[in-house]
């Protein structure tokens, strides 16, 4: 019984000692990353053009030396440890990169290896073609839908007198730069970086048009009246139809 806290602090001692040493021991490990500058990875091993590798180790790391195979292709006593090389330089098939790096106070470290397939220009061209094929015909594809889908939806707003309040939807409303109308933007078309690719389905002119807020929106139908009155295009109204159109217009606030 007597034993017992001395047994407790030894258990404790050794808990604690442990994870410490193997905490230490793993700081002493070189890391080998490989990175693509400029060129083509498979993501699967094959691998064409500019690469990089880098070292990384315990603090007191002062020299690493680089390997391609069983040859030494750089060595770097400054951090970060790293060296570039082109594929292109080496006989095509499967290579084995790897790293020895050397601490200040003389010990040796060895790196994890990478294994890759170093494969000809040509082919790596060949494989993005495989690629970007595809990728250009999805895109293609859904440019051809979004411009069918605004021919074939485009007329039914020409009929639309002006001023009367609109419904913009779910992807919101643009005003034309061209006639200055707005109409809401169709679901299907193109998002581009500025705005979505669409057609006024009032003068029919394509553009990059940008989602604008209900005021500017509800602001352009306003002024539709106003720009007809002054270019004497459209009758002064009366007092029954302003009051209908007061009644519709208090339908879409609060949109």
């Amino acid at each position: 019984m007597k034993r017992k806290p001395f047994t407790l602090v030894l258990t404790f001692l050794i808990a604690l000692i442990f994870p410490l040493a193997a905490l230490a021991q793993g700081e002493e490990t070189l890391s080998l990353r490989l990175s693509r500058d400029f060129g083509y990875s498979s993501g699967s091993g094959d691998i064409q053009g500019n690469f990089s590798m880098k070292a990384t180790g315990p603090d007191d790391l002062a020299r690493v030396e680089f390997y391609i195979d069983e040859t030494m292709i750089a060595d770097d006593s400054e951090a970060p440890f790293r060296v570039a090389f082109t594929t292109d330089s080496y006989p095509q098939g499967i290579h084995t990169m790897a790293a020895v790096g050397y601490t200040s106070d003389g010990r040796e470290l060895r790196s994890n290896e990478i294994r890759a397939n170093f494969v000809s220009a040509a082919d790596s061209q060949d494989a993005m073609k495989k690629i970007m094929i595809p990728m250009l015909g999805l895109v293609f594809g859904i440019m051809v839908i979004s411009f069918a889908a605004s021919f074939i939806t485009g007329r039914k707003l020409k009929a639309l007198p002006p001023g009367t309040p609109r419904k913009y939807g779910f992807a919101g409303g643009a005003i034309c730069p061209r006639c200055q109308r707005p109409f809401p933007l169709r679901v299907l078309g193109m998002n581009m970086l500025a705005g979505k690719l669409d057609r006024c389905p009032y003068c029919g002119k394509w553009g990059i048009h940008r989602s604008r807020s209900l005021d500017d929106l509800r602001a352009a139908e306003a002024a539709e009246i106003e720009r007809d009155k002054a270019e004497g295009t459209l009758p002064e109204e009366s007092e029954e139809e302003k009051l209908r159109k007061q009644l519709d217009s208090s339908r879409y606030q609060g949109l």
